[in-house]
């Protein structure tokens, strides 16, 4: 990859994890480093000189990593992915002698990599370091969570809007709330404990998957953020349009529902068939007459022609069939 691609990456990067580090609080600000800045100086020779010694291919090959790929056919590895194993050993290396780092923490599936600086780095210097790595984030399915995955949700709300991180929270499986609570929100264990002990009652499980939702977007989005999501989230089910805000529609168009454009739609009945709520105009004819389409969450009960008042901010009208599907027409 171009200095040009990375240097953006890092930049985003930054502003991404932000909202978890400070890097701007004095002597204990957080750095983010690019290892680029010691890897250009080296060449391979002096690398595998001064770094692949120090290393058995047997040890290597044994990393549970690096034997379940080998051992599947359908898989392998590449020299390159091999030997990522020697490029983090070395990156531990460089941030204990330059930035006096003893302990690296990563998810359960970096051990081979964090022990291998471990042990490049006693090698090298006879120095004791640390490594320590937490549980890989799973759901009750055993399906982790990852960028490979279907559903993956993004910090990056440019990539999953406020609203469909909110709502993603407020969808998980019910025998996940209480765990994600302790992992991801500083409420005190005690208190969660009390709620879990209470999900039988009526809507508690709701409730605390709403706690669940706000504590995570606002500290992911901030309380601006978390507040679009919540007023999206009642116009949608609870039919509220007191207060929604036209960037709230776009967050809908980016990931939040279904959408089409449109410029010239002669009536409704044509609209649910285009939004694919309806399969023909006779169904449609049907559904609205069986009082389960609105329009901006008033129903209709008879065919409707479009008007300005129907549009809005001038740009959007929200069709509804029954109270979970949801079409956004964006003219």
């Amino acid at each position: 990859n171009s200095n040009y691609n990375v240097n953006i990456w890092t930049e985003k990067i930054t502003k991404q994890i932000s909202c978890f580090l400070d890097f701007n609080c004095g002597k204990n600000s957080a750095v983010l480093l690019n290892n680029n800045t010691w890897f250009k100086q080296i060449n391979i020779l002096s690398f595998l000189r001064d770094v692949g010694k120090y290393f058995s291919v047997n040890t290597m090959i044994n990393r549970a990593a690096v034997k379940q790929r080998i051992t599947r056919p359908d898989q392998g590895i590449s020299f390159t992915e091999f030997s990522y194993n020697l490029l983090q050993a070395y990156d531990f290396f460089i941030l204990n002698q330059q930035y006096q780092v003893d302990l690296q923490i990563g998810g359960a599936d970096q051990w081979g990599n964090i022990s291998s600086g471990m042990h490049l780095i006693h090698r090298k210097t006879k120095r004791v370091v640390y490594g320590l790595t937490v549980p890989l984030l799973i759901q009750s399915n055993g399906i982790k969570f990852g960028k490979t995955e279907s559903g993956t949700v993004w910090l990056d709300s440019n990539k999953t809007s406020p609203y469909k991180f909110y709502q993603f929270w407020m969808n998980i499986e019910d025998a996940n709330v209480y765990y994600f609570l302790k992992l991801f929100t500083f409420i005190k264990v005690s208190e969660i404990n009390k709620l879990e002990k209470n999900k039988n009652i009526k809507n508690q499980i709701i409730n605390d998957k709403s706690l669940l939702a706000k504590h995570i977007t606002q500290l992911v989005h901030g309380k601006e953020k978390l507040l679009a999501a919540e007023r999206i989230t009642k116009f949608l089910f609870l039919k509220n349009t007191t207060h929604i805000e036209e960037s709230d529609l776009q967050q809908l168009k980016q990931d939040g529902i279904p959408f089409i454009e449109v410029s010239n739609v002669k009536d409704l009945q044509e609209a649910l068939v285009l939004t694919s709520l309806a399969q023909s105009r006779t169904q449609a004819k049907n559904m609205i007459i069986s009082n389960s389409i609105s329009i901006n969450t008033e129903k209709i009960r008879k065919n409707h022609i479009f008007h300005e008042k129907d549009k809005l901010f001038g740009k959007f009208t929200l069709l509804s069939r029954g109270k979970k599907q949801h079409s956004l027409l964006c003219w």
